[in-house]
């Protein structure tokens, strides 16, 4: 006859690792692809006025963007709530734009800097005054390549 025993010793075999750095690299390398970075963080609200003639930028890589409005509401007890410029991540005056662009031109490949262009995204609230006087502090530098951001206009919203 045959004995029959119960093991009751016996363990689970270990589980295999092997494949797991693939795992890994592998979700890695889709979030590296599919994740975009925010450049800047906005501290003035812009709403674009609306255009029926937009046309994109060519290379984002070679605009700067001056954003130009209201300040958020955590920061209009410091800054009021009159028009108010933010380049880069910071509150700016008007004398500051050329720094601005001496400094965008110095980050810049030399056979780069005469397609650079400035981008003024201003919200549709703000007075032409603070535009006007950006615009004179960018003659000064030769920063003569000006776009406006605006936002496109719907079918449906250019007939009302």
């Amino acid at each position: 006859m045959s004995k029959f025993r119960k093991e009751g010793s016996k363990e689970t075999p270990a589980i295999s690792t092997s494949s797991l750095p693939d795992i890994v690299f592998m979700l890695l390398f889709f979030f590296m692809t599919t994740t975009t970075m925010r450049e800047q963080d906005l501290v003035v609200r812009v709403i674009q006025p609306k255009a029926t003639e937009v046309k994109k930028l060519e290379k984002k890589s070679l605009v700067s963007n001056i954003y130009v409005g209201q300040p958020i509401k955590s920061y209009q007890s410091k800054y009021g709530t009159e028009g108010a410029i933010q380049l880069n991540d910071f509150f700016a005056s008007v004398d500051d734009v050329k720094d601005f662009i001496f400094a965008e031109r110095e980050s810049r490949k030399e056979e780069e800097i005469p397609l650079l262009t400035t981008n003024i995204k201003a919200d549709v609230d703000v007075k032409m005054g603070i535009i006007t006087d950006i615009k004179q502090e960018l003659r000064k530098v030769q920063s003569l390549k000006i776009n406006y951001a605006t936002a496109e206009v719907d079918d449906l919203d250019y007939q009302k």
